[in-house]
């Protein structure tokens, strides 16, 4: 009984959807064809625009300096020590880095991530820390006063900002604004290959390009006009450890720091993943054993 009536429901569905599939289907009302008295509706074209459409815009003709228009692909340097799984910063670099950006950098650009108390992991004595974290003044305050007064830095201070704001970065800048440094590497495509390629990409402008007032030309920029003069020139640093001070030396050591500023912890971290990862293998051996422990008289 149960088979009849699951047949018979079966059969009546089919029947009604061939009904359903045999009715036409209705015919949208034709729309009356716009006359010349007749304004179209909001979202309509007009008969006569539908019929002679309007010729399409010409191209606009290149321009005669392809050197302003073209992009040059930042060049892959594929020997930053910190790279990779392994990977682990040269700490010798990033002192020199730091001496860079202290020398040169910190006139306009700020570490506002940073605090001088980090440096201690570069391999700096907290002695070392203190001198310079006392090098520059900071303000804080209020006193007992209620008075804002100027002190040493310490070494709990955060990188002291080479401006009190941003209209005052701009005012010495012609308008443009340095970017903080922080984080820098980790905001850029590209990361230390960026900074490197920026810092050795400086060049004399061609000659059918247009300068903006105040641009300097370099080649790896993407507009290649770029309000940052050229910072860095062979020899203007020395290192403390003879090391090299061409430009490349340079901003290699300069790049290098600037990725452990933007993620001082990376070799920590990257530790602390190999010893999950070989923890993890080890309890999936521990666990697959006593599984086949258990279920071995199972059949």
């Amino acid at each position: 009984m149960k088979r009849l009536l699951c047949v018979f429901a079966v059969a009546l569905l089919v029947t009604s959807g061939a009904v359903y599939a045999a009715k036409p289907a209705p015919k949208a009302p034709a729309k009356p064809a716009a006359t010349a008295t007749t304004m179209p509706s909001k979202g309509e074209k007009s008969a006569e625009s539908t019929a002679n459409p309007p010729p399409p815009a010409k191209p606009a003709p290149e321009g005669n300096c392809p050197a302003a228009t073209e992009e040059t692909a930042i060049p892959k340097i594929v020997n930053w020590p910190d790279r990779g799984v392994f990977g682990h910063y040269d700490m010798a670099s990033v002192q020199r880095g730091f001496q860079v950006y202290r020398e040169v950098c910190s006139n306009c650009h700020s570490l506002k991530f940073l605090s001088y108390r980090d440096l201690q992991q570069l391999g700096y004595t907290p002695d070392q820390v203190k001198a310079v974290a006392a090098s520059v003044t900071v303000q804080d305050g209020p006193n007992d006063e209620g008075q804002m007064f100027d002190r040493p830095g310490r070494p709990s201070d955060h990188f002291k900002s080479p401006f009190p704001n941003e209209k005052a970065a701009r005012a010495a800048n012609n308008g443009a604004l340095p970017p903080d440094m922080s984080l820098l590497v980790k905001a850029r495509e590209g990361g230390e290959d960026y900074i490197y390629a920026i810092l050795n990409g400086y060049e004399q402008a061609p000659s059918c390009v247009s300068m903006f007032p105040g641009m300097n030309w370099n080649k790896y920029f993407p507009p290649h006009q770029i309000a940052m003069p050229k910072p860095l020139n062979d020899g203007q640093v020395s290192f403390s450890d003879n090391s090299p001070n061409d430009l490349s030396h340079e901003a290699a050591n300069v790049a290098q720091f600037l990725a452990w500023a933007s993620e001082p912890h990376m070799e920590q971290r990257k530790e602390m993943g190999i010893k999950v990862l070989l923890f993890m293998f080890v309890f999936i051996g521990i666990m697959a054993a006593a599984k086949c422990k258990i279920w071995e008289d199972v059949r």
